[in-house]
């Protein structure tokens, strides 16, 4: 291990400076600096710049229940946003891009459904390449779709993907030096899917040497379900146990890797003079007997559909959260950590007793984030609204958020918000 040298110790009076627009108050963070060979770590003990919790204010929503067909979404399956601040909606079940200026007016439509140029057949992801191209991953025939807003240009860039896995979300990456990043799925040697090779495409869309996150071969704890002799080459898979640690990673704007296993409330952001890492104090968010009831008698529900006599076998649900579920890197650079928080019984509206995955209750966990400057400096927490949904991922750029919310009726929207601090 190499040598620990505490380079600084700051106790934080006042940080106002950082963000003054997001109304920025209190004492500030108590921080301890310390350098672990190429690593500098920034651990905050207690407080934030900000003094309190921030929400999210709404300014503009697009989406309606009734109305012109371009402000009537489908599945919402990602959205993008440009230095304009004009909007890229994917609707993922029409397979079409909608675009939106600003204050919310509608510009015009890219794609389509179809297998011709320019138009998809699948679509989950779409990003905003340094040029101004609008990226679509159309993974069912393995090709990034490029258009040009405002000019009906198209152009498609095949990849190789050795294993399609439908539902998997693979989100597509764009940075600010011209490069797109493709996600592709890889099995593990007992035949889950637990980590993710990225492929980089230069700006013409020619591969480069293909990229593993960091932390990847973290093998969070398991059960073993016997697929049976007709199963192919896997005979058993691990799923993973429910509300324990996982490896999260994205790609921030400089196209380098944030990466952490929730075992502990350490994030590592890599660096050109090595890695940022952050922690910070936390206080772990204990799991009710009734919450690990459920997720127990879940898991076992749904592993006897494969295997009828299947019984427990693995470590049992743990009686604390891990300290997060999630990173995104914002715009701006900014690190958001989506947080674990207390769960909440909730009886299923839409509960179908003849349906054996359909639970009458579910335990939602409100949703809660962190947010990091660049520098590691603690700013505070956001809460977001209710109906403001953590997928398909929400857009970050310094004070405002963009992100879809669904109302009690599953209408989508986007909406435009505006960090405020309560107080």
């Amino acid at each position: 291990m190499p040598p620990r040298t505490l380079t600084s110790l700051i106790i934080a009076t006042s940080l106002a400076a950082c963000d003054a627009g997001a109304g920025a108050s209190g004492a500030g963070p108590y921080v301890v600096v310390e350098t672990r060979g190429d690593t500098t770590v920034v651990r905050t003990l207690s407080g934030s710049v900000w003094g309190a919790d921030a929400r999210l204010v709404p300014q503009i929503s697009i989406g309606e229940v009734e109305g012109p067909e371009e402000v009537l979404f489908g599945r919402i399956g990602s959205i993008a946003v440009d230095d304009e601040e004009r909007m890229y909606v994917l609707d993922s079940q029409a397979l079409n891009v909608r675009v939106f200026d600003s204050a919310g007016e509608y510009l015009e439509t890219l794609g389509g459904p179809g297998e011709g140029p320019g138009e998809l057949s699948s679509a989950e992801s779409v990003v905003l390449l340094a040029d101004g191209r609008v990226a679509v991953n159309d993974q069912l025939d393995h090709r990034v779709q490029l258009y040009r807003p405002g000019r009906g240009e198209t152009e498609a860039w095949p990849y190789s993907a050795g294993v399609l896995i439908v539902g998997s979300r693979q989100q597509l990456y764009a940075d600010r030096h011209g490069r797109t990043f493709v996600v592709v799925p890889q099995f593990s040697s007992v035949g889950d899917f637990v980590r993710y090779a990225i492929v980089p495409l230069d700006s013409n869309g020619v591969p480069q040497d293909t990229l593993l996150p960091p932390g990847g071969d973290f093998e969070p704890p398991s059960v073993e379900l016997e697929l049976g002799m007709d199963s192919g080459p896997f005979r058993t898979i691990s799923p993973a146990i429910p509300l324990t640690a996982r490896h999260y990673w994205t790609l921030n704007p400089d196209g380098r890797f944030v990466t952490g296993v929730s075992t502990d409330y350490r994030v590592d952001m890599e660096r050109e003079d090595g890695v940022l890492r952050i922690e910070r104090v936390y206080e772990p968010v204990a799991v009710s007997e009734a919450e690990r009831s459920y997720y127990r008698e879940d898991t076992t529900r749904s592993m006897r559909l494969t295997q009828p006599d299947w019984s427990w076998n693995g470590p049992p649900i743990p009686e604390t959260k891990p300290p997060f579920g999630g990173l995104i890197a914002g715009r701006d650079g900014r690190i958001w950590v989506q947080l674990w928080t207390e769960a909440y019984p909730e009886e299923n509206e839409d509960y179908d007793p003849d349906n054996p995955r359909s639970d009458p209750v579910t335990w939602p966990s409100p949703l809660r984030y962190d947010v990091f400057e660049p520098d590691g400096t603690y700013l505070g927490a956001v809460v977001p609204p209710e109906g403001f949904a953590d997928y398909p991922q929400p857009i970050f750029a310094g004070d405002d958020v963009w992100a879809v919310t669904r109302d009690a009726l599953g209408v989508e929207r986007v909406v435009r918000f505006r960090i405020e601090v309560e107080g």
